[in-house]
C-alpha cells in the first residue's frame, strides 16, 4: 500500500530540492567558467599562436575536451564512492575538487612568463575539474530522485537540470562584470577575478552540502546490503541501459557546448561583439533553465520519451537556422537563435534525471548513470566544440558545424526507438528487485 503525501513530506521535499539546486549551481559555475573562458580569452594568455587567429582559440578548447576526456573517470570513482558511501558523501568530493582546481586556475602564471609549464598546468586543473563534474551530475540528480514521489519524479528532478543551467548563467555573467569592470586589462589580468571567486562559492557550496541529508533510496538499499562492485553489477545486469544513457545524450550534450561555447567562437568569427553573444548566451540558458522545469512536468503527464523525441527532432530542424540567423549580425536575430536553440535543448535535459534514474536500479544507480552520461559527454560535449572550430578553421562556413549538430541528434533519435518509457513503469524497490530477480532491464 502506498503511504500518503504529508504536509511535512512536502516540507522535506522542498528543501531537497532547493539544496540540491544550490549546490549544483555553484559546482557548474566552476566547470562552465573554464569553457566561456576559453572562448573568450584563454586561448592568447596560454595558447598564443603567431599564425591563424583560431589556432590558440582551438588549443584552449581541446583543453575543455581533456576534462571531458576526465568525466568518465570520475563518473566511474565518484560513482563507486555514491554506490558504496552515500550519495552525500560523493558530492562533498567533487565539490572539493572542483572548487579546488577553478581557484588555482586563477593563480596560474600566463604562457609569456611561465612558457609551456602554464598550458601543462592549466590542463591538468582542467582534468581535475572533469573527475569532479563526472561524478557530480548524478549525485545531483540521485539527491532529488531517490527522495520525491514516482508520479512527481520528471518535474522535481528536472530541478537538478536547471541548477546547472543557473551555473552557467552564473559563470558568463561574472566574466562579463569582469570584462566591463577591467577594460583593457580583461586579458591580462581581468579573467582571473571570476576564477578566484570560486574560492567563496566553495565555502557556499560546502555549508549547503554539509547539510543535507541521505537519500531514502540509498537508506533502504543500505539496509537491504548493497554490492562491493557496483561497476561490475552495472556492466553485468544493465549494459544496455548504458549505452542507451550514452546514445541519448548525444544530442543535447553535443549541441549545449556547440551553442554555449562555439557559438562565441562563430559569433567573434562573423563579427558580433562579444557584449551580445554573451548576454543572447543567458537569455537562452534562462529560458533553458525554465523550460526545463516546464518539459520535466510534462514528462510525468504524457510520458519521459515523447518529450525527449520533441527536444531531439527540435535539434535537426533548428541546426541549420541557428547559425543563419547569426550570420545577420543583428541582436535581434542571434537572441532568437539561442533561445529557440535552448529550448530544444531544455526538452531533454529537463526529461533526462528522471529518465536516467529509471534506468537503473537502486544498488548500481549512481555508477550506472554516472558512466553512461560521462561517456557520451566526453565524445559529445568534449570534443564537438573543438570539431567545430577546427572545421570552421578550415572551410570558412558553418554548414559543417549544423551537419555535425544535426549527426548527433540522429544518434539520440535511433536510440529512443528501442529505449522503454521509465514513467509507464516507475523504478520502484519492489519493481526493480524483481527485475533483477530475472536479470531483465529496469526500464
Amino acid at each position: 500500500m502506498t503511504r500518503k503525501f504529508t504536509t511535512e513530506d512536502a516540507s522535506a521535499t522542498r528543501r531537497v530540492v532547493i539544496a540540491s539546486v544550490a549546490g549544483n549551481m555553484l559546482e557548474w559555475y566552476d566547470f562552465f567558467l573554464y569553457t566561456t573562458a576559453a572562448a573568450m580569452v584563454l586561448g592568447s594568455v596560454f595558447f598564443p599562436s603567431d599564425g591563424h587567429p583560431l589556432l590558440g582559440t582551438v588549443a584552449a578548447l581541446a583543453g575543455h575536451a581533456v576534462g571531458f576526456a576526465a568525466r568518465p573517470i570520475g563518473g566511474l570513482v565518484f560513482g563507486h564512492i555514491g554506490d558504496r558511501r552515500g550519495r552525500r558523501t560523493a558530492l562533498l568530493a567533487t565539490l572539493s575538487l572542483m572548487g579546488g582546481a577553478t581557484f588555482c586556475m586563477g593563480l596560474l602564471p600566463s604562457y609569456s612568463s611561465a612558457g609551456i609549464v602554464s598550458p601543462l598546468l592549466l590542463v591538468l586543473l582542467r582534468v581535475l575539474q572533469g573527475a569532479a563534474a563526472g561524478g557530480e551530475w548524478g549525485g545531483g540528480v540521485l539527491i532529488i530522485t531517490e527522495n520525491v514521489p514516482a508520479d512527481r519524479r520528471g518535474f522535481l528532478a528536472s530541478f537538478s537540470s536547471c541548477g546547472m543551467g543557473l551555473g552557467f548563467v552564473l559563470s558568463s555573467l561574472a566574466l562579463w562584470l569582469a570584462e566591463q569592470a577591467t577594460g583593457d586589462a580583461f586579458r591580462s589580468w581581468g579573467w582571473r577575478l571570476p576564477f578566484l571567486a570560486s574560492g567563496v562559492i566553495f565555502v557556499v557550496g560546502l555549508y549547503i552540502r554539509r547539510n543535507l541529508g541521505e537519500t531514502t533510496g540509498f537508506e533502504v538499499k543500505s539496509a537491504e546490503g548493497g554490492t562491493r562492485s557496483p561497476l561490475r553489477e552495472v556492466l553485468r545486469r544493465h549494459p544496455r541501459q548504458v549505452l542507451f544513457a550514452m546514445a541519448l545524450r548525444f544530442a543535447d550534450s553535443g549541441a549545449s557546448y556547440i551553442f554555449m561555447s562555439f557559438s562565441l567562437v562563430y559569433g567573434a568569427y562573423v563579427g558580433i561583439s562579444s557584449t551580445v553573444l554573451l548576454w543572447a548566451g543567458i537569455g537562452g540558458m534562462l529560458v533553458d533553465s525554465v523550460m526545463m522545469v516546464v518539459f520535466g512536468r510534462l514528462s510525468d503527464r504524457v510520458g519521459r520519451r515523447p518529450v525527449y523525441l520533441g527536444g531531439a527532432i527540435g535539434m535537426v530542424l533548428w541546426a541549420v537556422p541557428f547559425f543563419l540567423l547569426m550570420d545577420t549580425g543583428q541582436p535581434a536575430a542571434v537572441w532568437l537563435a539561442f533561445i529557440v536553440g535552448h529550448i530544444a535543448i531544455a526538452a531533454m535535459i529537463g526529461v533526462q534525471p528522471s529518465y536516467f534514474s529509471e534506468l537503473f536500479s537502486t544498488r548500481t544507480r549512481y555508477s550506472g548513470m554516472a558512466l553512461g552520461h560521462e561517456l557520451s559527454s566526453a565524445l559529445a560535449g568534449g570534443l564537438s566544440p573543438v570539431v567545430a572550430t577546427a572545421l570552421l578553421a578550415s572551410t570558412g562556413h558553418f554548414l559543417p558545424v549544423a551537419l555535425l549538430t544535426i549527426g548527433m541528434a540522429l544518434v539520440t533519435l535511433v536510440a529512443l526507438v528501442f529505449v522503454a518509457d521509465g514513467r509507464t513503469e516507475p523504478a520502484t524497490q519492489e519493481t526493480v528487485a524483481a527485475k533483477e530477480d530475472v536479470g531483465a532491464p529496469v526500464a
